[in-house]
């Protein structure tokens, strides 16, 4: 037999991936025969199978934030009165006028104050002021 026709065959089919990426679990959702040809349509029309287009669409969409607890909601009325307090003492400071507490004082407990009604309301980090 020539060395031509001993060349190893193929096993045929796609090479095995990265095991960490393989797709083993599933969920299963029901849908009305209406959602579900909503859902077909919508897929089609990024050229995505249902279930690639669900998955893309639950793990890519940006949700609203959790509602706030009513205990938080209070607190944050709260903090709202003492934070007006506290920037009508700084403005007076400002403009000149006598203030009997301290600058740098008064300057950390109004960012203290902000940075914890942002943290009620779960928008820590942003610096824009509700």
């Amino acid at each position: 037999m020539p060395t031509d026709n001993l060349k190893r065959r193929s096993t045929g089919g796609r090479p095995k991936g990265d095991p960490a990426l393989r797709r083993n679990e599933t969920i299963g959702v029901r849908v009305s025969a209406t959602e579900y040809a909503a859902l077909r349509t919508k897929a089609a029309m990024m050229h995505m199978p249902p279930a690639q287009w669900l998955r893309e669409a639950a793990l890519t969409r940006n949700l609203p934030p959790p509602p706030v607890a009513p205990i938080n909601r209070e607190q944050y009325a709260e903090l709202a009165r003492l934070s007006a307090n506290l920037n009508q003492l700084a403005r007076l400071a400002n403009e000149g006028d006598r203030v009997t507490v301290d600058d740098g004082l008064l300057k950390r407990v109004a960012t203290e104050t902000r940075r914890l009604r942002l943290a009620l309301l779960g928008i820590e980090g942003h610096d824009n002021d509700r």
